[in-house]
């Protein structure tokens, strides 16, 4: 069973125009899913768009947080609630394209990977994001050297033992496929297609993004210095 978690917040626009993409993708797979839309929020009719739609899809599941609390505890609530072998996650404003989902499926079948993230090589963000996003890949990359060129980008797909244990702080969704190194988890990269925002606003804010990020990771950092690291031998009976 595959489950594919989108967090929500203030997206009325793009939420009908997404199902008519995602869907027949999903569907095509040919397993049992469910979509889940995790509502953060919304303060624009998001939520009422997401009732219409589960109304009229029995895949359908959506979840409603109690206010705004970021991308990552959308993302928390959406994966736990998650009943598939197989989750995917992806943003749900459009910029990522459901048609990648089945060739991440296919990286991870064939590669032999515990987890795919997708790498928007090509980005179609405003100039100063990108840029933004660049340097903070070449930081991360300075420190932590996991070789990931675009560990931000929301499309992932993971089989599910690997986040069976593992918990999600405030930001931290930024440094998944670190978190998934450190525990011993595969993980492998597909270049994905990017397309520009059509409805909404962006929510990426670099001025108050790039102090908290920076914290978020020196704790990696710290988590990665201190992880225990031992091999065991018995002795034979």
């Amino acid at each position: 069973m595959i489950s594919v978690v989108l967090p929500v917040y203030n997206e009325i626009d793009n939420l009908m125009p997404l199902m008519e993409r995602l869907s027949p993708v999903v569907s095509s797979l040919g397993c049992p899913y469910e979509i889940i839309f995790v509502d953060d929020g919304s303060t624009d009719g998001s939520s009422e768009i997401l009732r219409k739609i589960k109304s009229a899809h029995p895949h359908i599941r959506v979840l409603h947080l109690d206010r705004n609390h970021g991308l990552t505890a959308a993302f928390d609530a959406g994966l736990k609630a998650a009943k598939g072998d197989i989750l995917i996650t992806m943003d749900s404003d459009l910029q990522n394209d459901p048609e990648d989902i089945p060739r991440l499926l296919k990286e991870l079948d064939e590669g032999e990977y515990d987890a795919v993230i997708g790498w928007r090589k090509c980005r179609k963000d405003k100039f100063l994001k990108r840029m933004s996003s660049r340097i903070a890949n070449c930081v991360r990359n300075l420190f932590l050297h996991d070789g990931v060129p675009d560990s931000a980008c929301s499309l992932k797909v993971f089989k599910r033992e690997c986040l069976a244990g593992l918990k999600l702080y405030s930001g931290m969704h930024r440094f998944l496929p670190k978190l998934l190194d450190m525990e011993g988890y595969r993980v492998g990269q597909v270049i994905v297609r990017h397309h520009p925002r059509l409805h909404g606003k962006s929510k990426y804010n670099i001025h108050n993004r790039i102090l908290r990020a920076f914290v978020d990771l020196l704790a990696v950092v710290w988590m990665q210095k201190r992880a225990l690291k031992y091999k065991v031998r018995e002795d034979d009976a």
